[in-house]
């Protein structure tokens, strides 16, 4: 089976990932979306915004819970493993638990734009391939091409979809500012 991993802090889950998490299972070949909390991106490493991964896991769970029309499920893959949570060992985890399955990686254009910084991404571009969602202000054909002329291999998908117009750390800000943003969270 072809499956997504979309990984990220979900520090809070919002609209804009269930809008990811419906895409990805109504209009593209996946048949499932494993998302993936992560105690802490390594890029992240000290950041008082992450709030703990064990209660972020919990709430993933109980969202997915209330929309049983998303084919996705949360995994805890990375909350036991040793840190750092590199992506690719991740990954290789995944794929040593199901070695009949296809694994991408799920993620969007700002994380396409510093890809060369994560650890063995040409291995993840590889053997893995990515699929790529679009954010507010990254070009991702632009960065995709730039990949491509580093090894034309790599196996770059651009998702075929709306722009997100919201972010975690947007409605944790706005949070902090006191406004309301229940409508937002998933």
């Amino acid at each position: 089976m072809k499956v997504a991993v979309y990984g990220g802090s979900f520090n809070p889950l919002h609209k804009g990932h269930e809008a990811i998490l419906r895409h990805i299972t109504r209009d593209t070949q996946y048949g499932l979306v494993l998302m993936v909390v992560t105690p802490q991106n390594p890029f992240k490493a000290g950041d008082p915004e992450v709030s703990d991964a064990e209660e972020r896991f919990r709430l993933a769970r109980e969202a997915l819970e209330r929309h049983p029309d998303i084919d996705a499920k949360a995994c805890d893959i990375e909350l036991k493993m040793e840190p750092p949570q590199y992506t690719v060992r991740t990954l290789d985890a995944l794929k040593a638990r199901h070695p009949e399955d296809e694994f991408t990686l799920i993620c969007g254009a700002d994380c396409l734009e510093s890809f060369p910084r994560w650890k063995d991404y040409q291995r993840i571009l590889l053997e893995y391939g990515i699929a790529v969602f679009p954010r507010k202000g990254y070009h991702r054909g632009r960065l995709r091409q730039k990949l491509l002329k580093e090894n034309p291999r790599y196996k770059i998908e651009l998702l075929k979809m709306p722009v997100i117009p919201i972010s975690s750390s947007e409605i944790r800000a706005a949070m902090e500012s006191g406004k309301d943003m229940t409508k937002w969270l998933m």
